[in-house]
């Protein structure tokens, strides 16, 4: 489980310009945030470094993710 510090910062990094971007991220860390590993955090982070249309374009499907974020995307679908 992520640290309170981890999780403040993830949900910081978690704000975008994309409004759709926000809303799926925050039901997913809402749902996701306290089962994350560290290597789920690492992956999490690595996503959110993308733009916002490419990240949207992975959580919509018109992108499928590397198999690396195949699980965490799923679970962005999910949400």
């Amino acid at each position: 489980m992520p640290s309170a510090e981890a999780l403040r910062r993830l949900r910081w990094n978690c704000r975008r310009g994309l409004l759709e971007n926000d809303l799926v991220l925050e039901r997913f860390l809402d749902r996701h945030a306290g089962s994350l590993d560290d290597e789920g955090l690492v992956r999490l982070n690595e996503l959110l470094r993308l733009g916002d249309n490419e990240l949207w374009d992975l959580i919509t499907g018109r992108l499928e993710p590397q198999p690396r974020y195949a699980d965490i995307v799923a679970r962005l679908r999910e949400d």
